[in-house]
C-alpha cells in the first residue's frame, strides 16, 4: 500500500505515524536501505506537521487579535511542503 503524502494527511495521522516510525528506528532491526527510507518518511512527516501547527498558530493569532480596529488579512496556508 502506497504511502500518503504528509501534506494530504491530518496532524494526528502525520504525528501517529511518526511515532511509529521511530518506534521501528530505535529498534535498530531494519536493515540500512530500509532505515534510510524510514527515516526519510520521518523527516518529511516532522516537516509536513510542523508546518501544519504554524498554519494553526496564524489562524490562532488572527482570531485572537485584541484591536477591532485591525485590518483582515487572508489566510495564507504555508508551503514548506514543497521541501521535501
Amino acid at each position: 500500500m502506497a504511502s500518503k503524502k504528509p501534506e494530504n494527511m491530518s496532524y494526528e495521522a502525520t504525528i501517529e505515524e511518526l511515532d511509529t516510525l521511530v518506534n521501528q528506528l530505535e529498534n535498530g532491526d531494519l536493515p540500512l536501505d530500509d532505515a534510510l527510507k524510514t527515516f526519510e518518511r520521518g523527516i518529511a512527516l516532522a516537516r509536513a506537521g510542523q508546518a501544519k501547527l504554524n498554519d494553526a498558530e496564524q489562524r490562532v493569532k488572527i482570531l485572537l487579535s485584541d484591536s477591532d480596529e485591525a485590518a483582515l488579512s487572508d489566510f495564507v496556508e504555508s508551503d514548506d511542503q514543497s521541501e521535501v
